[in-house]
């Protein structure tokens, strides 16, 4: 009798609190909500999000903040966020180096980032290669013969340890099998400065913040980092095509949550996303800047991760990266 009492008040304890969720869920958004961006105010993170919140502002009826929480390779928003209240009213723009990158390079991670819950992919862009004009090549082949003539010579900035701009620069050396030495920065805002003033030879940017400085002649393009060449510079051969069959390497931005997040929460939100990233004025937005839009369901996003794990394990491992 008493194992039958115990039983039915779980049960209506589970309705409960199922309701509530619910409740909840419906209640949600009653006042600003917080996205937190790991890297620096103006980078691809950065805008990305800032599209995004004004769209989602719009369709839910208040405010979604941009909060940059920049250093350790995105770690340091990652944890503020892991760390936060889970009523769906902090969120963070994840990326590579938040979600999959950092366990294998960080030995004393702050976050766990299989916690994180997972709402969905948002946008991927391509990484461009520029070079600083002073340097003595113009073109991937000439980098590359330079380079293998004089190891150890070029440098290379990226927007952070563990970041897709520093797993770029690895897998180039990897493939062409050249001695260039990565120099880690917070994001463009010191990398792309470091570069037009000479301290480093290359930087793998954003095509968001990259491209402008090579249509303005600034900095050299050298190649992009995806599959296939951008809408938005076809006149840039990608690195693949330029004798490195297989070289395919780009960012990712998808937007997660506090672990404990409630579902519903989570469930309106992806629906809200998806709905923006339908929109043409949103697309046309990202398009504009160099951002392809994705989105997709909760599975979809966590069967993506779940792919990228081992792909990155395994670049890491090939290129002798040791957590420090």
């Amino acid at each position: 009798m008493k194992l039958r009492l115990a039983r039915t008040l779980l049960v209506a304890a589970g309705l409960v609190a199922g309701a509530q969720a619910a409740a909840q869920a419906t209640d949600w958004p009653q006042h600003p909500v917080k996205i937190v961006v790991p890297f620096q105010a103006g980078s691809a993170t950065d805008l990305i999000s800032r599209q995004l919140g004004a769209a989602l502002a719009q369709e839910l009826g208040q405010p979604f903040v941009i909060e940059a929480r920049p250093g350790a390779a995105a770690a340091i928003g990652s944890a503020a966020v892991a760390r936060a209240e889970p009523d769906g009213y902090t969120l963070l723009m994840g990326g590579p180096a938040a979600i999959v990158t950092n366990r294998f390079l960080q030995k004393r991670l702050a976050y766990d980032p299989d916690k994180f819950e997972l709402v969905s992919m948002v946008a991927y862009t391509p990484n461009i290669l520029l070079a600083n004009t002073k340097q003595p090549f113009k073109t991937l082949p000439e980098m590359v013969a330079y380079a293998k003539a004089n190891p150890g010579k070029l440098t290379y900035a990226s927007f952070g340890t563990g970041t897709t701009s520093h797993m770029a620069g690895e897998m180039l050396k990897s493939v062409a099998g050249i001695d260039i030495l990565h120099v880690p920065y917070k994001g463009a805002g010191e990398a792309i400065p470091a570069l037009l003033s000479g301290q480093v030879s290359m930087y793998f940017d954003t095509i968001m913040t990259g491209l402008p400085q090579a249509k303005a002649g600034a900095l050299v393009p050298l190649g992009m980092s995806n599959a296939k060449r951008s809408a938005l510079a076809p006149e840039i051969p990608t690195i693949a095509e330029q004798g490195f069959a297989g070289y395919d390497i780009a960012p990712w931005y998808g937007l997660v949550a506090p672990p404990g997040t409630p579902a519903p929460v989570l469930d309106k939100l992806n629906q809200a996303v998806n709905k923006v990233l339908a929109q043409p004025a949103l697309r046309d937005k990202l398009a504009e800047a160099g951002a392809e839009p994705q989105g997709g369901s909760r599975a979809e996003f966590s069967a993506f991760i779940k792919a990228e794990i081992p792909r990155t394990q395994k670049l890491i491992e090939q290129a002798g990266i040791t957590p420090q």
